[in-house]
């Protein structure tokens, strides 16, 4: 009996595991819709933060922590970044 049981219980557990991760992903197509109305150094600064974004996460740290280096290493200015990553922000919060 324990036999027949147990895939069957297996198949649930790992089911409601991946549905509830699905539910934790956030919105990713409005996301993504979002994301493919930036400017360019706004999707610039989308597409390098979305990786990191959890349903913990802090955007604007993210955004801060991952685009600092391009800033940095001369990719855009400082000035451009601060006014690029409002637009990329408001795209990143629908991925929480």
């Amino acid at each position: 009996m324990l036999r027949l049981v147990l895939p069957f219980v297996a198949l649930i557990a790992v089911s409601s595991c991946l549905l509830s991760q699905s539910a934790l992903a956030g919105n990713r197509p409005a996301a993504e819709s979002c994301a493919a109305k930036l400017s360019p150094v706004a999707k610039q600064i989308y597409d390098a933060s979305a990786p990191a974004i959890g349903p913990d996460s802090v955007v604007k740290d993210v955004i801060v922590e991952r685009v600092r280096p391009l800033v940095m290493a001369g990719k855009f200015d400082r000035d451009t970044a601060r006014a690029n990553a409002t637009p990329a922000g408001e795209c990143l919060v629908l991925l929480k």
